[in-house]
């Protein structure tokens, strides 16, 4: 299994490197960011538990890194990500299975 603190410390520092060969992208993303955490209807524990189920379907190990981290310091529980991943596997597998559709849709008779 991965070594997570080392991972995050090294995606720090190349967040560090990007930072600085491109500061205009940085500060974009994190107002992105900034902006999408400030939520009026969902409270931050709910947030993070999408936004893993999220990073599981986009293969983003940073997302995971960073949003496991932002759960837990909400209040999530290992059991409540897991029934939030539960989601993303059922959802994996029905946009496998839809696509399937397409593509013997495209194939024809």
């Amino acid at each position: 299994m991965k070594d997570w603190p080392a991972y995050s410390g090294a995606l720090r520092e190349q967040g560090k490197a990007m930072s600085a060969l491109h500061p205009e992208l940085v500060k974009g993303f994190s107002a992105l960011s900034a902006g999408a955490a400030k939520t009026q209807f969902l409270d931050a524990k709910t947030r993070e538990l999408i936004a893993l189920a999220v990073a599981v379907t986009t293969h983003c190990d940073g997302c995971i890194d960073a949003h496991v981290r932002k759960a837990q310091a909400a209040g999530a529980t290992k059991g409540e990500m897991a029934e939030a991943l539960g989601v993303a596997v059922a959802l994996n597998a029905g946009a496998a299975f839809t696509y399937s559709l397409h593509v013997l849709d495209r194939a024809g008779d």
